[in-house]
């Protein structure tokens, strides 16, 4: 037993109503979760806490995830360890902006000017939003996020997250754009972070570039159009999903193997509508068993186009604006007469007319064949993915690097992965890089790329010469600073300079959150006590962005990994076994819930999601939880109501019960170190229930008396209530706070984690099973007979192998037995009662 040192104040009618309440208002003014900063990194367990996207409410699947973290947390604190956890608000990006477009019914539009008293319409319209600055945009961004973020913090404590709040930080704060923009800087001075005008995914609706880590294929409805292209001896078919795309069309391309074409190999044919000549090539990713076999290269109807426009030297015939519409004017080589009919409109009406002017001509071969095929979205757009050229700034990251490529791979065998399967997600994604890692973004509120470019005489930007900032000056916004050498009436003026317009991807920000967090060249004492940090949680499917993106960032500006461990959390299913999202529309939000059943019984359903694995929203397990929590309140009332007794656990039961909870105390603390909080909880609540239904029953009435035995008894119930207290704290902090309060000093949240050791002699832990097993069994009878549980009991027989380890005096007592026989027999017990007449 620990620290007992007062007599116990057990409430007459204790309850779980209002605990959170009272011990978030506690831990907080005690400091309890403080993080300790004289530790040495040796003593210290760090944890890169996820920061959440601030773009409205938390739901279910937030309050899973980060209960696992802080269950981990709250053991590495009891094992002794100064546990570094901070939080971090994600409130930079589209998702902020999008909420404020909606919020306030404005957009932002970056030509006007900057208007000091302006105010949001009183009622916002989202269909007709106002447009405004950038920079009143990005002050309405700030002023929402504040709202937003202070909720957060509140249901965070609802939650009982063991947070340290002192280092909370944001990640469109000071502190984080100064860390991102060194970060960049530097990438860029060992020439890791380059500019360059390429193709580039496109998202038409938020007119921005969009990585390869933000894709998401869905299927949508099509049609292959067969269109005749003319040579020189016969026509040549195609088969397209894009006929709108005629006019940029550059080449056809076959497989160098395919007999059909390779006497066109080194010819050229000429288009239809537009009649224009484009050569006729040999490349290996033509599939001859798609379509017609030979295939239309378009600058740019798809990735494969790129890959053809880059190595076999094609020209550019770009159609398409970032607007997502067509042109005004054609590209080189095509007439202007036939791309009238194009010039202005969307890629949908372009193709209904293509289709038409195809049909009249002629050229289209039969009806179009429909198909469902996938298609490339930007994961948070609505409208398919375009490509065209843009001028980006890129950080390298193995995609286009053999070299670089094997060192990642590398640094994720390196890292332990819980569970281990998950490293395979890691390794597909570098593996499937196809080009580096894109991080500039055309929006507004965001961290901006700190760079100038001078401009010439002309005043056009010079893009090879681009002007940096000292690293003491950052945090820079290139829109209003102005660059070291020129002043501000010099800005967007021939011989002056303009500024970078973009900002980083969010994920440019967010990969350096150990960086952030830790005090990286801010604080270098508090960073040589946390990084590398111990532990990344995160959910599975960041692994290829967050997780990723933070690995190359580490391995560039420090040489290794930025934590040890990696935990992964699996999704939150709606009952349709699909993933719960806010886009989606099937998302529960968790206040209810805390309110209804308790923050402990909503973390008890968090707990029982298995690392990595998806799992279904179930009140079920919550009120699970809550009967659990109350549970642990009465038995613990019941207990300390014993009386206090420092004797040792002399009596078999009472040692059987001991030594059965240190197995416990091993296996919890060994599914702790392996991350497996789930087996942890499903231990130790097994552990709970047959201590309460067998071991509880069986002593009450001997530790209720005097002498030797009952003192026995009564030790041995504190021992083992002080450790499941501890055992369970990590998952269920509230109720364990309470209950530890009654008798012990301090806080259970600081009290070391159990050890086998301290339950004293191993006894045989089969007694408290076997006497267990037989009491359940006089009870069946009872229950049989229709009979009270008090009922006597004239005559019980127990036989079987392990009928001799039955602790006697205990089962009499408990099953108001008058005779009680022991007999060996069969390997299987088996119990026979006679009850008593009357």
């Amino acid at each position: 037993m620990t620290g007992q040192t007062f007599t116990p104040q057990v409430p007459a009618k204790p309850s779980i109503d209002g605990l959170e309440e009272k011990w978030v208002r506690v831990w907080e003014e005690e400091g309890t979760y403080r993080f300790d900063r004289t530790r040495p990194r040796a003593d210290v367990y760090s944890i890169d806490t996820p920061p959440p996207t601030v773009s409205g409410s938390l739901h279910v699947g937030h309050v899973f995830s980060y209960t696992h973290t802080d269950a981990v947390a709250r053991y590495q604190r009891m094992r002794g360890r100064a546990v570094f956890y901070p939080m971090g608000w994600d409130d930079n990006g589209l998702p902020t902006e999008r909420r404020v477009q909606n919020h306030f019914g404005v957009r932002c539009e970056p030509s006007l000017p900057y208007d000091p008293g302006f105010e949001p319409p009183a009622k916002p319209d989202a269909k007709r939003q106002v447009p405004i600055s950038r920079r009143n945009f990005i002050e309405l961004c700030e002023r929402l996020t504040e709202v937003d973020e202070r909720a957060f913090e509140e249901m965070w404590r609802r939650v009982g997250l063991s947070v340290d709040w002192d280092h909370l930080y944001t990640t469109i704060g000071a502190t984080a754009r100064a860390a991102s923009q060194r970060a960049f800087l530097r990438n860029l001075a060992r020439g890791e972070a380059y500019l360059s005008e390429a193709p580039t995914l496109w998202d038409v609706t938020f007119r921005t570039a969009v990585a390869q880590a933000e894709l998401e294929d869905r299927d949508e409805p099509g049609a292959f159009h067969r269109l005749r292209f003319r040579s020189a001896d016969r026509p040549v078919y195609i088969e397209t999903t894009r006929p709108e795309l005629l006019p940029a069309c550059v080449a056809l391309v076959a497989h160098p193997d395919d007999v059909r074409y390779r006497e066109l190999f080194g010819t050229t044919v000429r288009t239809p509508l537009f009649d224009v000549e484009v050569p006729v090539l040999a490349h290996r990713l033509a599939d001859p068993e798609k379509g017609s076999g030979i295939v239309m290269v378009c600058t740019f109807g798809d990735l494969t186009d790129v890959t053809w426009w880059r190595e076999l030297d094609l020209p550019t015939r770009a159609v398409l604006g970032r607007d997502g519409r067509f042109a005004a004017e054609p590209p080189p080589g095509v007439a202007a007469g036939p791309y009238a009919e194009l010039a202005g409109k969307t890629v949908f009406s372009a193709k209904e007319r293509v289709v038409e002017l195809l049909r009249a001509s002629g050229d289209l071969d039969g009806e179009p064949r429909k198909l469902v095929r996938p298609v490339k979205f930007y994961e948070k757009g609505s409208r398919p993915l375009e490509i065209v050229t843009t001028r980006q700034w890129y950080v390298r990251n193995g995609g286009r690097d053999a070299e670089r490529r094997e060192r990642l791979l590398a640094r994720g065998r390196e890292l332990k992965w819980h569970p281990a399967y998950m490293r395979a997600r890691y390794e597909n994604w570098v593996e499937g890089l196809n080009g580096d890692w894109l991080i500039s973004r055309q929006r507004f509120f965001g961290v901006p790329i700190p760079v100038w470019y001078p401009l010439d005489g002309d005043g056009e930007p010079r893009y090879d010469a681009p002007i940096v900032p000292a690293e003491a000056e950052l945090p820079v916004d290139p829109s209003s600073d102005a660059p070291p050498g020129y002043n501000e009436d010099q800005r967007d003026k021939p011989g002056g300079f303009t500024g970078d317009p973009d900002v980083m991807d969010t994920w440019a920000t967010s990969s350096l959150t150990p960086q952030i967090a830790g005090g990286w060249e801010r604080d270098p004492d508090l960073f040589g006590r946390v990084y590398p940090f111990d532990l990344r949680p995160q959910a599975h499917d960041i692994i290829r962005t967050w997780l990723f993106s933070t690995v190359v960032r580490a391995d560039a500006e420090h040489g290794g990994l930025p934590w040890s461990d990696t935990a992964l959390s699996g999704w939150i299913l709606d009952p349709d076994r699909k993933k719960m999202s806010k886009s989606k529309g099937n998302v529960v939000t968790p206040i209810a819930l805390l309110e209804e059943y308790g923050s402990d019984a909503v973390r008890y359903w968090a707990a029982s999601g298995r690392p990595g694995t998806d799992t279904a929203f179930d009140t079920g397990q919550i009120k699970v939880g809550r009967r659990l929590a109350i549970k642990i309140l009465n038995a613990s009332k019941f207990v300390l109501g014993f009386g206090e007794d420092d004797a040792a656990a002399t009596e078999p039961l009472d040692r059987a019960m001991l030594a059965a909870l240190a197995r416990v105390v091993d296996e919890a603390t060994r599914a702790y170190d392996d991350y497996d909080y789930t087996r942890a909880l499903e231990r130790t609540e097994r552990f709970f229930w047959e201590f309460c239904d067998d071991y509880l029953e069986l002593v009450k009435d001997r530790a209720y008396g005097t002498g030797p035995a009952a003192a026995s008894a009564r030790s041995a119930l504190r021992s083992a209530l002080a450790v499941l207290l501890r055992l369970f704290a990590p998952v269920l902090p509230f109720v364990t706070a309470e209950v530890w309060s009654w008798w012990q000093e301090g806080s259970v949240h600081r009290a070391p984690w159990p050890e086998a050791a301290e339950l004293g002699d191993a006894g045989d832990a089969d007694v408290l099973a076997v006497t267990g097993a037989a009491l359940r069994e006089v009870r069946r009878a009872k229950s049989a007979a229709r009979a009270s549980m008090r009922a006597d009991v004239a005559r019980a027989v127990v036989r079987g192998a392990s009928a001799g380890r039955v602790a006697r005096g205990d089962l009499a007592a408990a099953g108001r037995i008058a005779e009680l026989l022991l007999e060996d027999g069969p390997a299987e017990l088996a119990v026979e009662v006679e009850l008593a007449a009357g």
